[in-house]
């Protein structure tokens, strides 16, 4: 979806906005400085708009050298100035960077039709569409990400199970909670679980996933739960108090015949159960990494494990 729309903003970038015949594209690479606007009069001291891969202008006010000299009427001057530069060498989009303690400059922007993108806990972001037609920028997230562990001793066929803490309903679950910005699913699972309960664990596979949309504990957007397999290392519980009622080694047929549990918590009880019986290969979807693209990136793929005779087959 995102090349697409990078493949869209770049033929957008071709044509003339006069309706002329499209020129060739020149995209500038990610992050080159816009030497005109570094040069304007009107540029604020320190600001240095930046055009990114697809055709768009960056700009981060937190560059600003004496932020607090910068006052509404000159940012306006220079932003609608800029706008109608940037139109006329065709870019796409403006990303406009706001850090919270300048924030008066959102009502200015508004004005001149930038809308909210999205914020952190120390900045906005807002964008103004250049190009033709309706805005294709890529929306923010619009999920959260919950994991749980299933931390199985294939010794003793038991496994790690808690009870929320502040529950109606105490129903027996495996420890889980949100994983963070940048954490891969298998050290969201070990992590929550040593939190929880005081377990080690080493992640072995991913067991299923979960979609569910208008989620109120999601602020109303999309939510994913995944839970993981997982082998503990210890087995001494000392679970937490703030978070957990209880928190024990359940055997793992019990707690697939129990009514005192959750729906997804009863069904991976027995999708694991069955592969404690059959083999884990029945039921594991198991993870390898690959270099991504972006040099020195890596990313993760997630799928059943194939035999060694398609593992290794090369084009001949």
């Amino acid at each position: 979806m995102l090349g697409a729309r990078a493949l869209r903003w770049g033929l957008a970038a071709r044509r003339a906005p006069n309706g002329a015949r499209p020129q060739p594209a020149r995209v500038p690479l990610c992050g080159r400085r816009l030497g005109s606007l570094a040069g304007c009069s009107l540029a604020p001291a320190g600001l240095q708009p930046q055009l990114d891969k697809f055709g768009g202008v960056t700009v981060h006010l937190a560059q600003l050298h004496t932020p607090d000299s910068l006052d509404q009427v000159t940012f306006q001057r220079w932003l609608q100035a800029s706008i109608k530069q940037w139109r006329a060498e065709g870019r796409i989009a403006v990303w406009l960077h706001i850090p919270i303690l300048q924030s008066k400059f959102i009502a200015t922007a508004a004005l001149q039709g930038f809308t909210f993108h999205h914020a952190e806990s120390d900045s906005s972001t807002l964008t103004l569409w250049l190009g033709e037609g309706h805005s294709r920028l890529p929306g923010y997230a619009t999920h959260q990400l919950g994991v749980a562990g299933a931390a199985l001793d294939v010794d003793t066929g038991k496994v790690l199970v808690v009870q929320d803490k502040n529950k109606t309903t105490n129903a027996w679950k495996f420890p889980g909670g949100l994983s963070d910005p940048g954490e891969d699913i298998g050290n969201t699972a070990v992590r929550e679980v040593c939190e929880e309960t005081g377990i080690k664990s080493e992640f072995k596979s991913l067991l299923s996933i979960r979609q569910q949309h208008r989620h109120p504990g999601a602020f109303g957007l999309s939510d994913m739960y995944i839970i993981c397999r997982l082998q503990p290392s210890s087995f001494n519980i000392s679970f937490c108090q703030q978070e957990c009622l209880r928190c024990e080694w359940m055997d793992l047929e019990e707690l697939a015949k129990t009514k005192d549990t959750t729906p997804i918590t009863s069904s991976v009880a027995k999708l694991l159960l069955y592969g404690y019986r059959e083999g884990f290969d029945k039921i594991d979807i198991t993870m390898r990494e690959f270099p991504a693209v972006y040099t020195g990136l890596f990313y993760k793929l997630y799928h059943r494990e194939l035999p060694d005779t398609y593992k290794n087959m090369t084009e001949f």
